[in-house]
């Protein structure tokens, strides 16, 4: 099993920056892929980003290229999402997210393991 725990979430205003952390534990040698995905109130769950573990590759959401940067340490098994330029549609619950598969890209069925969320609200 793997464990996911997201941090870094709280209330900023619109413009400015916001380091979200997701820590793994357990199984996390079966990690291929992790990404985030954000849900609003009243709106289904949608994909943010993901990044492959061993090689850095990344797949953004076009809501969120050149704003929000994905990255991770292979040493502390924590992935991190830096999100600048935020605007008041970004607010959402934010979730951390890890596949065994290859290649999940944005489809959340191929995730795996979940964390339990971080709330991310901007104001304008």
């Amino acid at each position: 099993q793997v464990q996911l725990v997201e941090s870094g979430g709280g209330l900023v205003q619109a413009g400015t920056s916001l380091r979200l952390s997701c820590a793994a534990s357990g199984r996390t040698f079966s990690i291929d892929t992790m990404g985030w995905f954000r849900q609003a109130p009243g709106k289904e769950r949608e994909f943010v980003v993901c990044i492959r573990w061993n090689d850095g590759s990344t797949y953004y959401a076009d809501s969120v290229k050149g704003r929000f940067t994905i990255s991770r340490d292979n040493v502390k098994n924590t992935m991190y999402l830096q999100m600048n330029s935020l605007k008041p549609e970004d607010t959402a619950v934010y979730y951390c997210a890890a596949a065994r598969s290859a290649f999940p890209g944005n489809r959340a069925t191929l995730y795996n393991y979940w964390g339990q969320g971080t709330q991310v609200t901007v104001s304008s």
